[in-house]
């Protein structure tokens, strides 16, 4: 195990926004004239939600054995570390288990990383993958090398990363797989990868600069890649501009124009306008979506957000609520969270 002792130290610098010009609020409310959630609410639920991320990461873990999941080990990983940073307690045993089991998962298929032929899931396993790592403090090693030499091969010839399948929304946007990929190379890339990266992320910028996002789940990661591409602050500030105009009158963000609001559209907005488009947690529009989150979130602590994915693997239950509609609705759970704590202070 590899977890170093400023674990938490790691998890703050994880989670810390970036350094860019903060958007300006949205122009439908003014930052008067919306009371602001209070630290109790958002304490209770982030706290009623913790209990049911771990036991679906940790149902998750027993079922599908040595197969890591981005809904079921990603974001409950992301929004467990994140809510131990603002002193909620959680169950470390378990943290360590499910960050092992993920270090495992990438191990077990090195041999393919340095081949250039990855694993299932391709660039958005392998990217979350790392990513679950970096917000546990995982430190580099040969393993999460091989995978950032794969992610430096695969689709080279392409100026940004696809999915393999598509199961929206989480898995379908040419933005989450290439946001995905650059997390990972700026985490674990090592000395030795840094020009190929610098010149990998150079090509990559250029086409985010250049494609226009075209739903909620582009807008998020078409900012958030920008911020690790190195564009600049009013490039970003763009960006951010841009998911804030989409922002519904319940505070609410929807995957497509023809869907209602949802938890997992809107935990993406609101954490990708903080960490990349340095949107205050305090500002109007972090405040309204922090009340549909609130507002959504059911007595037994969770979220439901309905499927829209044709299923391609064997359905299991987890441990998450909500049957078939678990998997988007523990991914959303995750955004939730995580979203939810960022508006508390951080524990000293």
């Amino acid at each position: 195990m590899k977890i170093p002792a400023c674990f938490l130290l790691a998890v703050l610098a994880i989670f810390a926004p970036a350094v860019v010009a903060a958007p300006a609020p949205a122009p439908a409310s003014s930052a008067t004239d919306i009371p602001s959630p209070s630290p109790a609410a958002l304490r209770a639920a982030v706290t009623n939600s913790l209990p049911l991320l771990t036991a679906g990461a940790r149902g998750s873990m027993e079922k599908r054995e040595r197969c890591f999941t981005c809904h079921n080990q990603g974001l409950p990983i992301m929004a467990l570390t994140l809510a131990q940073a603002r002193g909620f307690s959680i169950d470390t045993n378990e943290l360590r288990q499910q960050l092992q089991f993920t270090a495992d998962f990438l191990a077990k298929n090195r041999t393919n990383y340095l081949a250039g032929k990855g694993q299932g899931g391709q660039t958005d396993t392998a990217g979350y993958a790392l990513w679950a790592l970096a917000n546990g403090g995982w430190k580099p090693d040969a393993t999460t090398a091989a995978v950032a030499e794969y992610l430096l091969v695969w689709q080279k010839n392409l100026p940004h990363w696809k999915p393999q399948s598509r199961r929206p929304p989480s898995e379908q946007s040419l933005f989450t797989s290439t946001h995905a990929a650059l997390r990972g190379l700026k985490s674990f890339g090592t000395a030795e990868q840094r020009e190929r990266i610098d010149q990998r992320v150079a090509q990559v910028r250029s086409w985010l600069l250049k494609t226009p996002a075209t739903d909620t789940e582009d807008r998020v990661f078409r900012l958030r890649a920008l911020s690790l591409a190195g564009a600049t602050a009013a490039e970003i500030q763009q960006a951010a501009q841009d998911l804030l105009a989409t922002q519904q009158a319940d505070g609410g963000w929807s995957q497509l124009p023809e869907l209602g609001p949802d938890a997992y559209a809107t935990g993406t907005a609101l954490v990708a306008l903080h960490q990349s488009g340095g949107l205050a947690t305090t500002a109007a529009p972090y405040r309204r979506g922090l009340g549909y989150l609130l507002s959504q979130q059911l007595p037994d602590g969770s979220w439901i957000v309905k499927s829209r994915s044709k299923p391609i693997q064997t359905f299991y239950e987890s441990g998450y609520p909500h049957g078939t509609n678990q998997f988007i609705s523990i991914t959303a759970a995750g955004w939730a969270t995580t979203a939810l704590a960022l508006a508390l202070p951080a524990a000293p």
